[in-house]
């Protein structure tokens, strides 16, 4: 039984992630800014509302998990945030708001967790595919696309930061998936991935995935950009 820390987890993979790792009988400490009504059928998920882009709020969390949990077996940054809108267009707050949520708040929380995690632990952070450098990218995700190429190259930093102590960093690229999210950033697309699909897989590797990589960035994606 491990105990391990989701965000992003209202809807979507991450709300599938919880329910995954709870049904294994894992202690799941669920983020996001609104509950999903489906956690309080499980005794072994708690809830914490954290604004990720506050970093006196999210070393509060910190503290209290501390308190409660003692140790941190896997963290696993689902959270993210997309904007679809021509680069002439967009604002310089919605364009940090992108990076807040799916860069600053990854560094943030990380930072904040690390002392908690000890010699075979394992952060996972869910990137994109339009985060990969050479792939096909898309006009209009300029903020977003940018953000995840970012977070890929702070966890390869940090697997290196951190290799002594044990604690692997891996990134996992991900190909469009039929979230909410992904519809309301583009009305009507049909996604070749559902949710639940996507989260046994992550799952799987969050468990498993550090014991053959670190640093790494593992594509999973049905098309080859």
């Amino acid at each position: 039984m491990k105990n391990i820390i989701i965000t992003g987890t209202s809807r979507g993979i991450g709300a599938e992630l919880v329910k995954q790792f709870a049904n294994e009988g894992h202690n799941v400490i669920a983020i996001s800014r609104k509950e999903n009504s489906e956690f309080k059928n499980f005794k072994n998920v708690h809830f914490i509302s954290v604004d990720l882009s506050n970093e006196q709020a999210v070393l509060d969390f910190a503290h209290n998990i501390e308190s409660n949990f003692k140790k941190i077996d896997i963290l696993i940054h689902n959270a993210g945030s997309i904007i679809n809108k021509p680069f002439s267009q967009i604002s310089a707050a919605e364009f940090e708001y992108v990076y807040k949520v799916n860069v600053f708040g990854v560094a943030i929380l990380t930072r904040a967790v690390l002392p908690l995690m000890q010699k075979g632990s394992h952060v996972v952070t869910i990137s994109s595919m339009g985060g990969i450098q050479g792939s096909a990218k898309f006009p209009g995700l300029a903020a977003y696309s940018s953000s995840k190429g970012a977070v890929i190259t702070l966890s390869e930093l940090l697997a290196e930061e951190y290799k002594e102590q044990g604690i692997a960093f891996n990134v996992l690229a991900l190909g469009a998936v039929q979230t909410e999210m992904l519809e309301e950033a583009f009305p009507g697309y049909q996604a070749p991935v559902k949710p639940i699909e996507m989260a046994l897989y992550i799952k799987d590797f969050a468990l498993t995935g550090n014991t053959f990589f670190n640093g790494k960035v593992l594509q999973v994606s049905q098309s080859t950009p």
